[in-house]
């Protein structure tokens, strides 16, 4: 490990420590409604395994905002898999018949994220770093984008990241090329200074519910 990384994992474990002691409380309120309005399901997400840094899988913790299934849902319903991939692999809530009761309020402000702080205290994450992809995700837009692939790449030198660049730059309103071009030059960039940055800029981005996605 050379001197970024050492600071860079210092950072991860204060801040994902501080992280789950400041929101234990939310994150307690948001499994006890998870389990109050969509009892037949898990608290966390059932969804498939993310990226992380040279490519290891990883289970992705995040709080259930939708049924049970929901990735199989999506897969199986043709039409609206198609208007996911065409809108960067995100479905606005107007369109998505998948979101619990009071789903769309955890997604909007950020709240099904929180136990992301585990994955960061563990080493899954980072508190700054790329979007955590989806194998799949990679796979199709390799195919789709001939440019791809060197982005790609750069980007899976890193570890995904609570929050980052393209976060607080407009995320869901970030097609993929753009999204995986940030991701890279920040995967390039490798700065505490820079990461101290998008920390400071994230809580205005999760408090105005622009970073909604």
């Amino acid at each position: 490990m050379d001197t970024y990384d050492i600071f860079k994992r210092i950072i991860d474990i204060a801040g994902s420590i501080v992280g789950i002691i400041i929101f234990s409380p939310i994150m307690l309120v948001a499994a006890i409604w998870i389990k109050l309005v969509s009892s037949d399901g898990p608290i966390l997400a059932d969804i498939p395994h993310r990226v992380g840094k040279n490519q290891r899988p990883f289970r992705f913790y995040k709080f259930r905002s939708m049924i049970p299934n929901a990735h199989e849902y999506l897969v199986n319903n043709k039409e609206l898999y198609k208007k996911y991939v065409d809108n960067n692999y995100k479905l606005r809530e107007e369109d998505d018949p998948r979101i619990i009761k009071g789903g769309a309020f955890m997604r909007k402000y950020s709240i099904d994220e929180l136990p992301q702080f585990f994955n960061v205290f563990k080493g899954d994450m980072s508190m700054v770093g790329p979007r955590a992809y989806y194998f799949y995700e990679i796979e199709e837009q390799s195919k789709r984008y001939k440019q791809a692939p060197g982005y790609i790449r750069e980007v899976l030198t890193a570890k995904p990241g609570i929050t980052g660049t393209w976060q607080v730059s407009g995320r869901s309103e970030v097609a993929f090329l753009e999204r995986i071009k940030m991701d890279a030059k920040y995967a390039k960039k490798r700065s505490i200074l820079y990461d101290l940055l998008v920390i400071l800029k994230t809580p205005y981005v999760v408090l105005t519910g622009k970073g909604a996605y």
